[in-house]
């Protein structure tokens, strides 16, 4: 049988049942590696990059479901297979909607594992395939195609393409929906950093006891739930750029943290006491005036004054109507993809309510708007 190249991870605290499983799968050319604890298998998925996991519920100290919890935070996209006893496939189940890809029951059926494995592995392959695709998609596509053949929006290209070559840190500024990560990734792309990763994060969708880890990275045992050493955006984005959206919903603590690491170009991670390198071109989004925040009191105005380097003001999409309908084609175009219709275009009224309605979440709201009436749309 033809190797596999990739590797499949068997967790249990019975090593009878982690040779069962591993004889089963080795005899279909794929390389296995086991753990017999939750804590040794977070290690092995950080070390190894297994395709999928298959995970025993009922184990000595964290359990199966813990497990797939934290796998899920370090790689959402991995596949993961619950071994249960009947009496938890409810459970099982239930872990399903949580993330969990399929389950097995003991006692095993031999040629369902191999089964589960084998639909696992072509997830694994399917989602890389168009992970690489829609990259690809982006990375042809241009900041003007996306956004619309308005003069602001040329503008707004005019600007990235000035700023981009530079290490300038750049806040863009934009209400909610109007393209701030696109022109981002646009300034990324242009950067003699484009080969290195593009790595965002919201600051204002986690919560504040846990940014510094999410930004700076965290030792095991820094707090309660570090069952290991976890590397920040920071060193994850080393040699590309890091993108802070929202960060004007940064906690002034961390703002002062993240000013120290900005001007020493050197960050610890939680409970670390070793500092390590930075190499990140920074990019920062908000939707309203810094300034406005700092004269508020919610933002530093030292911070303000490191970053404030160069600004890329998004007008929103009220004020560059000539973009909608364009757009909308745009969506349309996709949408029909996404559901196979062929939803020809939009009657006259339909553009029109486009055009007059004032669109409070931009693109992301017409976007939204377009794909709802596909769906409910006749094909004609």
């Amino acid at each position: 049988m033809d190797r596999h190249d990739g590797k499949i991870l068997i967790v249990d605290d019975e090593k009878i049942i982690c040779g069962i499983l591993s004889r089963l799968i080795m005899e279909q050319g794929i390389e296995t590696l086991v753990a017999n604890d939750a804590e040794t298998a977070l290690r092995i998925i950080q070390i190894e990059s297994p395709e999928v996991v298959l995970s025993d519920i009922r184990m000595s100290g964290m359990d199966g479901m813990e497990l797939l919890t934290k796998t899920k935070e370090l790689d959402p996209d991995l596949p993961f297979v619950l071994i249960t006893g009947y009496a938890d496939i409810p459970g099982a189940v239930l872990a399903m909607k949580g993330g969990a890809h399929d389950y097995l029951s003991k006692p095993f059926d031999h040629l369902e594992v191999i089964r589960v494995v084998h639909r696992a592995l072509a997830e694994r392959d399917l989602k890389r395939r168009i992970r690489y695709l829609s990259d690809q998609i982006e990375q042809v596509r241009s900041l003007g195609e996306m956004m619309g053949p308005s003069d602001v929006v040329r503008q707004v290209v005019a600007e990235v393409n000035r700023v981009a070559t530079s290490e300038f840190t750049v806040i863009i500024l934009g209400e909610t929906g109007s393209g701030k990560e696109l022109v981002a990734q646009a300034v990324h792309r242009a950067s003699h950093r484009s080969k290195g990763p593009f790595v965002a994060i919201d600051c204002g969708a986690i919560p504040s006891a846990l940014l510094e880890s999410e930004l700076f990275g965290h030792e095991k045992g820094a707090f309660t739930g570090a069952v290991i050493q976890k590397p920040g955006k920071f060193e994850v984005g080393k040699g590309g750029t890091l993108f802070l959206d929202e960060i004007s919903n940064m906690p002034l603590e961390s703002q002062a943290k993240l000013l120290r690491v900005l001007q020493e170009k050197k960050a610890y991670r939680v409970g670390g006491t070793r500092p390590y390198e930075i190499d990140v071109r920074l990019l920062v989004a908000a939707s309203h005036s810094l300034e406005v925040a700092v004269g508020a009191g919610l933002f530093r105005q030292d911070l303000f004054y490191r970053i404030n380097e160069f600004t890329i003001k998004i007008p929103p999409l009220r004020d560059r109507r000539e973009d909608i309908p364009y757009l909308a084609k745009r969506f349309l175009e996709g949408a029909n993809v996404e559901l196979g219709k062929d939803v020809r275009g939009f009657s006259d009224s339909a553009l029109h309510a486009l055009l007059v309605h004032d669109w409070a979440g931009n693109a992301r709201q017409l976007r939204s708007a377009v794909r709802r009436a596909a769906l409910l749309a006749d094909e004609s």
